[in-house]
């Protein structure tokens, strides 16, 4: 509850910073996200989840600008038979084989203007772990890193006051904390839509 009271109150000051500028505008997003953990413990394929959160749009001219954002970013994935083999002893045997990450992401993008219709956003997203799956972990505070930091692409419709966007989030961060035996890595598809108010 700090960290997402704290990422409130850097949104609110870059908008009141950003305010007197003609190219200023906030919104509220969410979609889907098809997601996975890279890494030889877990299962291949992307699992479904949801993201929902808040934009500005700060544009210093018609071709540029930023576009910070502040979501919950849902991760989900499935463990093979090769973590329950390494890390037998954290186990729980009777919880199940999900595993759901939730963050709080911060993506500060660059934002490249086609035309009106068109953007392209790029840039970083720093993620802060807010809870681990600990029916799965007995000893969840330490499987995963605390945070993530991965890098963005992606494309943004914009029509009037609606966005609809899709992009790419590599994770560029081992997030295993346990040991350094298994690298793992999130790498998430993002389907959504926004709403500028």
């Amino acid at each position: 509850m700090k960290h997402l009271f704290l990422a409130l109150i850097a949104l609110t000051s870059i908008s009141l910073g950003a305010k007197a500028q003609s190219g200023f505008r906030l919104g509220v997003k969410g979609g889907a996200n098809l997601n996975q953990v890279e890494g030889a413990s877990f299962n291949d394929g992307f699992a479904f989840s949801y993201h929902l959160g808040g934009f500005a749009e700060i544009d210093f001219s018609k071709k540029l600008g930023i576009q910070p954002e502040v979501l919950w970013n849902q991760s989900k994935t499935t463990y093979g038979t090769g973590l329950s083999n390494v890390y037998q002893p954290l186990l729980n045997p009777s919880a199940s084989n999900d595993i759901t990450l939730n963050y709080l992401s911060i993506p500060i993008l660059l934002r490249y203007n086609i035309g009106n219709m068109l953007t392209l956003n790029a840039g970083p997203q720093f993620g802060i772990l807010l809870n681990k799956d600990k029916n799965l972990l007995q000893n969840g505070e330490q499987a995963f890193a605390n945070g993530d930091f991965a890098m963005v692409a992606g494309l943004q419709v914009n029509l009037k006051t609606l966005r609809l966007y899709g992009r790419y989030n590599i994770g560029l961060k081992n997030i295993n904390d346990i040991d350094q035996k298994d690298k793992w890595t999130n790498q998430q598809i993002q389907l959504g839509v926004g709403l500028r108010l």
